[in-house]
């Protein structure tokens, strides 16, 4: 099951989720996913600080992102921010402006700053 927020939802604030989540809206504030994938569709736009298991970014993202495991970033995608993760991938056609930093991988989720 995947929770999320859809097309014509605005939230400010801070999301904590235990289970995969998707993000079609806009969000302002900051985002955890533990142990599940957090996806921001193509129509999502977030800026805030996100950490997660591992992120798909298929809309627009400005902040800084932290993984456990990955950072899948496609083709569609706008980021904006410190991206860290043991993998990083970035789809041809995607804008990255920001760090970017492969890490080892971490049992615990450290906090995006």
């Amino acid at each position: 099951m995947t929770s999320g927020i859809g097309k014509s939802i605005r939230i400010k604030g801070d999301i904590v989720s235990r289970e995969p989540f998707l993000i079609a809206g806009r969000v302002e504030g900051t985002i955890e996913v533990e142990e599940h994938t957090l996806t921001i569709a193509a129509d999502g736009s977030v800026h805030a600080a996100i950490t997660a298991e591992s992120v798909v970014i298929e809309g627009t993202v400005q902040g800084d992102l932290a993984a456990i495991t990955k950072i899948a970033i496609q083709p569609t995608a706008n980021v904006d921010g410190e991206c860290s993760a043991p993998i990083i991938s970035i789809a041809d056609g995607a804008t990255v402006q920001g760090k970017i930093e492969t890490t080892q991988r971490k049992n615990k989720l450290a906090v995006a700053s």
